[in-house]
């Protein structure tokens, strides 16, 4: 068969799927995608496919104003009845709270769900259309973040930020007069989730080659292929070029297709993702307001280059790693997860236990690998990430924030951020790898300048 990357997208959603040489049949419960000016007026075509005659629309108060004078008269022209809930909140977290005032509005006589939005609002509707058994649909507000087409949702349970494995929405419609009117912010948050690419394909493949976690090169590179069609335009975001910003919005819901071929989320995210749920923990625990995810996934996109920057210049001891392995106080680790997630700890502490997370016996046998490989993990670094300067001067270009103090975190947020990234579940980071090797929490902070590690604060 072509490779993924060579497909166009109305290959890459054909319902049988694909078998690929990496062992697994790859398929996308995404069925129908339509992007352009006037896309909206597909809605009715999307709802028939999905088998939807009453959709229960969610929106908020953002939302709807983008879009919904757009898709009420398409709704209205072809007939289609509907029930309707609009969040009044002006950050919605996507919580308990969040799904029961779904629960609690539901039209029982609707038989499919429409969301009419984005980040948050996808998740919440990918959640509650799971649990209700209902197709889902997504017209969506901006390129903002890469989960449109994955069939997993970023949620708060109990106040600790979890990956939920649902199903995907069976329809996405992006209508170029919607997206390329988004705020200035949210077209940099998408841009900030794809940037991200760089390092989660490479934490993947280190991944494989430390743990033999599950890789394919395929699905990375169709992640690749699109990445780069996103870089190449980027500069055109800040004019609003139309040709810029289907390239981001094409390129994230080509990530959330990967996710739903490789049934993870690793094609995708890695540890600048969690530099984003922990400062947006750290935001809830605080009862402070968040920064937009992609923005934040921006500057740990940075952090992360950072580190790398560092990492590639050391040489692996086993002394050192063994050293700290033997010197490792269960107490005081405890004691740091406690401080450093505060409600959420026991939530964490009880996952670290099940899944052994401490254990000397896998870590030898990581730290084997890792001292038998460093060459070719360096090898993967040089192939994956590009330099951390020619990132951080895209960015600056479309004035993008590139510190964690230009969003409101200090130094010791950030230190906090990082060791709590390992604590979060049991997925080999960048962070793991300092924690194997013995250097992740005698990490320096060599990264001096305006995207230093910790910012200015």
């Amino acid at each position: 068969m072509k490779s993924l990357s060579e497909m166009s997208l109305t290959e890459l959603l054909s319902p049988e799927g694909f078998d690929c040489t990496c062992g697994r049949r790859h398929k996308v419960d995404l069925r129908f995608f339509r992007m352009g000016d006037g896309a909206v007026e597909a809605l009715p075509e999307a709802l028939a496919l999905c088998g939807v005659g009453c959709p229960f629309v969610i929106s908020d108060r953002n939302t709807r104003q983008a879009a919904w004078p757009l898709v009420e008269p398409v709704l209205r022209r072809a007939g289609i009845p509907y029930g309707e809930y609009t969040y009044g909140e002006n950050h919605l977290e996507p919580d308990e709270h969040a799904l029961g005032s779904l629960a609690m509005a539901f039209d029982p006589r609707c038989d499919g769900i429409l969301v009419v939005g984005s980040g948050v609002l996808n998740d919440v509707g990918k959640v509650f259309s799971h649990a209700l058994r209902l197709p889902s649909l997504i017209v969506a507000t901006a390129p903002s973040m890469d989960g449109y087409a994955s069939d997993n949702a970023s949620m708060v349970r109990d106040r600790v930020k979890v990956s939920l494995y649902n199903a995907c929405p069976r329809a996405v419609i992006a209508d170029t007069r919607v997206l390329c009117a988004a705020p200035e912010r949210l077209l940099q948050a998408g841009l900030g989730d794809m940037v991200a690419k760089y390092l989660s394909i490479c934490e993947w493949r280190i991944s494989h080659l430390v743990t033999g976690e599950y890789y394919c090169e395929n699905v990375a590179g169709l992640v690749r292929a699109s990445l780069r069609r996103v870089i190449e335009s980027a500069k055109g975001l800040k004019r609003r070029d139309e040709t810029a910003v289907r390239n981001v919005m094409e390129g994230l819901l080509l990530s959330g297709i990967a996710m739903a071929f490789a049934q993870v989320s690793r094609p995708a995210s890695g540890l600048e993702h969690y530099f984003s749920h922990m400062w947006e923990m750290m935001a809830l625990e605080r009862g402070l307001p968040q920064e937009l995810h992609g923005i934040q996934v921006g500057v740990g996109s940075l952090l992360t280059l950072g580190i790398w920057d560092w990492l590639r210049e050391q040489t692996p001891s086993r002394e050192t790693a063994e050293r700290f392995m033997r010197s490792f106080d269960e107490r005081e680790w405890e004691a740091t997860v406690r401080r450093i997630f505060g409600a959420a700890a026991d939530t964490i502490l009880a996952s670290a236990l099940k899944e052994g997370r401490n254990d000397p016996a896998a870590h030898a046998r990581r730290l084997e690998r890792i001292l038998g490989h460093w060459p070719d993990i360096l090898q993967i670094a040089r192939e994956e990430l590009p330099p951390k300067a020619e990132v951080e001067r895209l960015m600056r270009e479309l004035q993008m924030p590139l510190t964690p103090a230009d969003i409101g975190f200090s130094r010791e947020d950030t230190r906090d951020a990082l060791l709590g990234s390992r604590e979060i579940r049991n997925k080999y980071l960048t962070g793991t790898l300092l924690w194997d090797l013995g250097l992740l929490y005698c990490l320096p902070f060599p990264f001096e300048g305006e995207a230093s590690l910790g910012g200015n604060a």
